[in-house]
């Protein structure tokens, strides 16, 4: 990848126009072309500037450039500088080449603009200076070429709610060298041009404030399983949502609906046949054949997937789908497998003799409603008279006439080809294949080729192990004969023969081969540690020459270290660091296979995390910014930005001003606190407006802290959220005090958190359990539950006076067996930091040492969403954690860090610090500690349990001043290394 270089160009010194191509204005899944030959006959810096909705990859002269743009409001979409003086022929002709996403559906990264493509290249006089003078040579207007990718299917599956969609590339269809300087592009379309710099949606433009992701090439390690399989014979994934309410594209909400599907099943012959429902997306269905309705009893279910094994005679069968679901995007995945060919066939065809787009009519929806959570929602109608006789009186395709009214076809743009998911999960026929030796060249970095065995009359899968989970861009070469099939799909973890699936989320790939010689890399972002691969209809065996993932993070040092006494707490340190790192794109996210979505709560403990492992600001700073943009989905602000899910979750934003009040805490950016300083306040008064007559918060919203069975309903008074305000209004405060920002309502802030937990004592504690309860239900029901999450939030928030507090504390210790254990370690590293406050460091290595060993048991390498549930409860044995790369769980890089090596901050800035190592049962302990903008910490320790000698090194920055506090009981031997 290239140097980007960051200038803010004000909208006046920006001569391109925005442009697009005929047709619609957001098109579905849309992969349009871009280009433009350009002449320099002198050598000067030149600075490229662009952007795009959704997404671009740029090439200069055939060399790729660059990827973008990075997520960010429509409002204020980011654009992109590259320097592309290096790549440019002098007293030549040059070419930009442009491909442009547009995905023409909201998703949890991205909300629906329309598609645009924006980029201007300038002369400058000076690359790095601020007040360089840019003149533009290149603009997009309408001398530009541009034409559909026709090598992409525009009908393929949505990956996720949360993702665009698959990538599904035909070799044969393309225009392989469209990158190139000398392609001839004559035939293309002229560019149009749809509107000047500052037209809606993209009000405004602003520069990218984070350096580009890295590219690293990964080389796979192993080769897991070789077999001979046989897919499914159809199969198809189908939009359902945006089908029944067509106004959904533009937005990501949950929609509760119901209707009804139907098509014709065509047979030749008698046979028994199977209908697969391989992921549901988030829809219940049963199935009618020919009238009659299959019960629960009549399925066969394998975790996610449903299955109905039927005999059928020959000819046309009635086939009724009954759809009832609460979704936001997800692809259903409908397959269907028998011994002989079978035909689908929209009942409009023998009704009306017309041959339809798709063989699918529906009838509804019936009713539905769009949800958001912090809003008053009614009741979906679910007794629908015509929903009720259509169920009773459909029989044959000829009863349809009674309600030709209400039947709509279901559009092809909503219904894939083929679905390349439940191709690689449901096989019907497998066998095993010993492993040749030869295959293994796929995973020996030499470059020889590594020949794929052919199998008659099946398909040949393998499953490659790279060793780890990574994140980014899967990239090959190979020979194959032209119109060979090979599917690649990615999941996270196997043992033995089983494989965790990866439900509701569509992590596949297909690539369909020309001729001869060809390399490719996807240019749709995934994560994976094990990439299984299916060559399918090869006349001759595919040779792969090379295959790598290009891990793609944001750009940091990897300055934190840790070393220890404790091989077990290294590798858990290690996996943390990992993990985290994977989830660090253009801004924090959860995890980068199932979402990649940038939650807001979880970002605060990454960016603790963060700050031990790699010290980075530019991350934290864009992160939390980007929050304040939600505002006009929610005064409350919204849990995952940007995003067209109005969602709420109100400790995520309580997470945030925490956040905030953190990172200045850690970089000293007294600009920062001014700039967020007013969205909190704002925020801060909304969830005040929610302040019920007792005192206390009241709202509806979706109220988590943690996934486990405490009492937290998303209607009534929840006692973690009430107790996560009062920290949030005292640390608002703080920050304003710090930064001098006396015309915030300082005191108004301190006197709410007051009075809150006053409201709080006064009705959530029970003198019976003496303990806090959950929640006061809507109704006024006290809840009956007694959690560790709640009585952990209140001694972390400091609710309980003295009377009460060494109950807490005694809680935190040894709780009670009725109460809610800890459920995710997201919830632990609250729990951390209350052992961290109580000087129980001992117990919290204890417990990181059980779960996280736990984790590295069963083979991790990163750390996992959730703790195992109890083998009596879990859908399989095997199935520990839905994502296994989570960074909400990456906690132990931050403890471990920051209490066994014993650097923390006295000061905002990091220029007065404490080292005060705990030495719980370890023998020595080595390692980093990044400081803000320069400089580090180095740490090192042993200490002698016999003579109570505890020896420490210790280099520091000449500007640090630093308080060494030594273990108790021990005398300190220093070595103090000083450094400029």
């Amino acid at each position: 990848m290239n140097e980007i270089v960051q200038h803010h160009l004000p909208h006046n010194n920006w001569r391109a126009t925005w442009i697009w191509g005929v047709g619609e204005a957001s098109p579905r899944n849309e992969w349009r072309l871009f280009r433009k030959q350009f002449y320099i006959d002198a050598a000067e810096p030149l600075i490229l500037k662009l952007t795009a909705d959704a997404r671009y990859v740029v090439y200069i002269n055939g060399q790729l450039l660059g990827r973008g743009p990075v997520r960010s409001w429509q409002t204020s979409l980011a654009y992109d500088e590259y320097n592309i003086t290096h790549l440019v022929r002098i007293g030549q002709y040059n070419s930009i080449a442009v491909l442009v996403m547009h995905y023409g559906v909201s998703t949890f990264q991205y909300l629906r603009g329309r598609g645009g493509l924006l980029a201007q290249i300038d002369a400058t006089t000076n690359t790095y200076a601020e007040q360089s003078k840019f003149s533009p040579i290149v603009t997009t207007d309408d001398s530009w070429k541009t034409t559909i990718h026709a090598s992409y299917a525009t009908r393929a599956s949505r990956i996720s709610c949360q993702l665009p969609f698959v990538e599904m590339f035909d070799a044969n269809q393309a225009e392989v060298d469209w990158f190139a300087r000398d392609f001839d592009d004559s035939n293309w379309d002229s560019a149009t041009v749809i509107g000047a710099v500052g037209m809606h949606p993209w009000t405004e433009i602003v520069a990218t404030d984070i350096p580009p992701l890295t590219e690293t090439a990964v080389d796979p390690l192993r080769i897991e399983r070789l077999r001979a399989v046989v897919p499914r014979q159809w199969g198809s994934a189908i939009d359902w949502r945006n089908h029944f309410v067509p106004s959904s594209p533009d937005h990501a909400n949950v929609i509760q609906l119901y209707g009804i599907a139907a098509t014709i099943l065509r047979l030749t012959e008698p046979t028994t046949l199977t209908i697969g429902i391989v992921d549901s997306g988030r829809f219940t269905t049963q199935i009618a054949i020919n009238g009659r309705w299959y019960t629960e009893q009549d399925y066969e279910r394998k975790m996610s997937e449903q299955y109905l094994h039927i005999p059928l005679e020959a000819g046309d069968h009635f086939v009724l789908l009954d759809l009832e679901g609460t979704v936001h995007g997800h692809s259903y995945h409908l397959a269907i497998d028998a011994p002989i060919p079978i035909e689908l066939i929209s009942p409009l065809t023998i009704l009306q003799n017309k041959i339809m787009a798709t063989p699918f009519v529906t009838l509804g929806p019936f009713d539905y409603i769009e949800k958001i959570d912090h809003q008053p929602t009614k009741p979906i109608k679910d007794n629908h008279p015509e929903y009720i006789r259509a169920k009773a009186t459909l029989k044959s395709a000829g009863d349809l006439q009674n309600f030709l009214p209400l039947l709509r076809t279901l559009d092809a743009a909503l219904m894939s080809d083929d679905d390349i998911f439940s191709a690689c999960v449901w096989t019907t026929e497998a066998k095993t294949i010993s492993i040749p030796y030869t295959l293994h060249n796929l995973v020996i970095a030499n470059r020889t080729v590594a020949e794929i065995p052919l199998f008659d009359q099946a398909d040949t899968e393998f499953i490659v192990d790279f060793g780890k989970e990574y994140s980014g861009y899967i990239a090959f070469s190979l020979f194959a004969a032209a119109n060979t099939i090979i599917d690649f799909y990615g999941f996270e973890y196997m043992n033995a023969n089983w494989i965790q699936h990866t439900y509701q989320l569509d992590n596949t790939m297909r690539y369909i081969c020309h001729e001869g010689y060809q390399t490719y890399t996807s240019n749709i972002r995934r994560g994976f540690r094990y990439l299984q691969i299916v060559v399918r209809q090869a006349s001759y065996p595919v040779r792969f020459e090379k295959l790598t993932m290009l891990q793609s993070h944001f750009p940091v040092a990897e300055i934190g270290q840790f070393h220890s006494s404790d091989a077990l707490l290294n590798d858990i340190w290690e996996m943390s660091k990992h993990t985290t790192k994977l989830c660090m794109e253009d801004t924090f996210v959860d995890c980068p296979s199932y979402e990649q979505v940038y939650w807001v709560g979880d970002a605060r403990n990454e960016a603790l995390i963060n700050y031990y492992l790699f010290g980075n600001t530019a991350i934290t700073k864009r992160s939390l910014e980007l929050v304040i943009g939600s505002g006009f989905q929610s005064p409350l602000l919204v849990n995952q930005v940007p995003s067209g899910w109005n969602s709420v979750i109100p400790n995520w934003t309580f997470f945030w001003i925490t956040a905030c009040y953190e990172y200045y805490l850690f970089s000293g950016d007294q600009q920062f606190a001014q700039n967020v300083l007013p969205a909190m306040e704002t925020v801060l008064d909304a969830y005040q407006q929610r302040i019920n007559p007792q005192g206390l918060l009241d709202m509806n919203g979706w109220n988590l802290l943690d996934w486990a069975p405490i009492d937290q309903p998303n209607e009534g008074i929840v006692s973690h959220q009430n107790m996560f305000l009062v920290r949030a209004l005292q640390h608002a405060a703080t920050l304003a005090n710090l930064t001098n920002q006396t015309h915030m309502p300082i005191q108004q802030w301190q006197t709410a958190a007051h009075t809150l937990q006053l409201a709080i004592n006064h009705h959530l504690w029970s003198e019976e359990e003496q303990a806090y309860i959950d929640c006061i239900h809507e109704d006024g029901r006290r809840s009956t539950i007694y959690s560790m999450q709640t009585q952990t939030v209140a001694y972390l928030c400091n609710i309980a006076g003295e009377d009460r507090l060494h109950y807490l504390e005694q809680y935190i210790l040894k709780p009670p067996v009725h109460f809610v254990p800890i459920g995710s370690p997201f919830m632990s590293f609250f729990y951390y930091e209350a052992l961290v406050k109580l000087g129980q460091q001992q117990v919290m290595i204890d417990d990181i040492r059980h779960h996280y060993g736990t984790m590295l048991r069963y083979g991790a390498t990163t750390c996992w969403e959730m703790y195992p549930k109890p083998l009596d409860v879990r859908e399989h044995e095997q199935l520990l954690t839905r994502s296994h790369c989570h960074a909400w769980s990456a906690g132990p890089a931050y403890f471990l860090s920051a209490y066994l090596l014993g650097v923390t901050s006295d000061d905002p800035g990091w220029n007065q610090i404490t080292i005060e190592p705990h030495i719980v049962d370890l023998d020595w302990a080595r390692g980093t500690v990044p400081l803000p903008g320069d400089g580090r910490v180095d740490i090192e320790w042993h200490v002698d349990h016999t003579s109570r000698l505890f020896s420490l090194r210790v280099i520091i920055p000449a500007h640090i001043k630093a308080t060494i506090i030594t273990p108790d009981g021990y005398e300190l031997q220093l070595d103090k290394v000083v450094i400029d």
